[in-house]
């Protein structure tokens, strides 16, 4: 038998009507009144394009059933990077009896299952990047999708690209789990290269862009960054700087691409948040008995960002023998 696992959560004071006229994001007109259909709550960890983009896949998913005939409404939240506000947002979930929730990002997961812990409200997460070590597994409520990173796939871009890379570097947030697995893989994979790297952990936009700082004044050959919310939400400041350094950014989602950085082969977030909204529709309509406890989003998309390796000067045709690859350029949104 499964077992539940409970996190403490600090509580806020916080009102809660305030709190949600500020983190509601949006919310379909589709479907029909709570007691007619399904009420799914969408819960971004916090504002950045990769998890936009899951949450808008979600929805989208969510509006094709509707579009079958299916009564289902939902609202989508951003807890923006804050525990508390997450929380909130799930107790107030659970208080209007929604029939499944969708988080978004580990922290994000880790608190909804929580939240749903005594109703046993499925919890179906999307782009959490290690389950196992963030305890959402054996829970017999939560599923969900995992973005889990192909380490080893990406160094070995890096060393394709250019295989007399020296010193490479390695930027992440400590506070993100995602991070910790593929970090460590990466420091394995290095050693045994024989390769050198230097490790730079921000917490904060400002904390970001010091690192990034940090390691072009060091003079490494390449930065990796893997599934990391923090860095993401700082790529836009950081991105022109290490071209101008003639450093190539290696990262784990093509969000990091389409905001600056040079490559990544990774998961494509539309296709994972559809899957996690297939995944929640069946969790409603006929139970959690089937699913398992959590599944692999498909990955092997090379994502290039052209702009970025003209300035780079790189010929990415070199990738061409490694899998299919996606051309985009760098865009704000």
């Amino acid at each position: 038998m499964k077992k539940n696992i409970i996190k403490k959560i600090t509580a806020s004071v916080l009102s809660l009507s305030l709190l949600f006229a500020l983190t509601a994001c949006g919310t379909t007109g589709n479907g029909s009144e709570a007691d007619d259909g399904y009420k799914v709550a969408i819960v971004k960890q916090m504002d950045h394009p990769s998890l936009d983009e899951i949450a808008n896949a979600v929805a989208a998913e969510l509006d094709g059933f509707v579009a079958d005939g299916a009564k289902i409404t939902y609202e989508i939240y951003s807890g923006q990077g804050d525990q508390t506000i997450l929380k909130q947002i799930g107790d107030q979930a659970i208080v209007d009896q929604v029939d499944a929730i969708i988080p978004i990002a580990t922290t994000a997961a880790q608190v909804m299952a929580v939240c749903a812990e005594e109703t046993k409200t499925p919890v179906v997460f999307a782009a959490v990047s290690d389950p196992v070590s963030a305890e959402l597994v054996g829970i017999d409520y939560v599923t969900g999708v995992s973005d889990a990173l192909n380490t080893q796939f990406i160094m070995d871009m890096m060393l394709k690209q250019n295989p007399n890379v020296k010193s490479v570097g390695l930027l992440y947030s400590l506070s993100e789990i995602n991070s910790a697995t593929p970090i460590a893989e990466a420091k394995l994979y290095l050693d045994a290269k024989g390769i050198s790297y230097i490790e730079a952990t921000a917490n904060t936009n400002d904390e970001v862009i010091t690192a990034a700082n940090s390691l072009i004044a060091q003079g490494v050959d390449a930065v990796f960054t893997p599934t990391d919310n923090i860095i993401m939400s700082a790529e836009l400041a950081i991105y022109e700087g290490l071209i101008d350094a003639g450093i190539p950014h290696y990262t784990g989602a093509d969000s990091f691409v389409r905001s600056g950085a040079f490559a990544t082969c990774g998961v494509n977030y539309t296709a994972l948040g559809g899957h996690a909204g297939r995944l929640a529709y069946q969790a409603m309509t006929t139970g959690m008995d089937a699913l398992e406890e959590f599944y692999l989003a498909e990955d092997g998309i090379i994502t290039i960002n052209t702009e970025t390796a003209a300035a780079l000067n790189i010929d990415y045709s070199m990738f061409d023998p490694m899998g299919p690859i996606v051309e985009v350029t760098t865009t704000a949104d």
